[in-house]
């Protein structure tokens, strides 16, 4: 039994990093974080957003029958799936804002 969690589990964790391998289509992001702010989003933010993530994830796969009856599986996959993600993977570290930092002469 604990072999079949552990593949459930990868393979959930393994289809939700693949849905956000393309980090090239997130908007850009102006802001200029101080090196707390970077700090505190690296060591408390981070990993309560993934644990959010996985958790909801979780939640989602739990009450997808229940959605799909509802017809609101796509809105329960955004909220609970989709934006913990986001924050946590394609989010500027220290930015508020998700997306990708903006490159150029403005951010050197």
């Amino acid at each position: 039994m604990p072999a079949r969690l552990s593949r459930i589990l990868t393979s959930t964790m393994a289809a939700c990093l693949l849905a956000f391998a393309s980090v090239g289509h997130a908007s850009a992001v102006d802001e200029s974080p101080s090196a707390l702010a970077m700090t505190a989003d690296a060591v408390i933010a981070r990993p309560l957003l993934l644990a959010t993530t996985v958790v909801g994830t979780a939640v989602y796969i739990v009450s997808l029958p229940f959605s799909l009856l509802g017809g609101n599986a796509g809105e329960a996959g955004e909220v609970l799936v989709l934006g913990p993600a986001k924050s946590t993977f394609v989010r500027c570290l220290g930015c508020e804002q998700s997306g990708r930092r903006q490159e150029g002469p403005a951010n050197n």
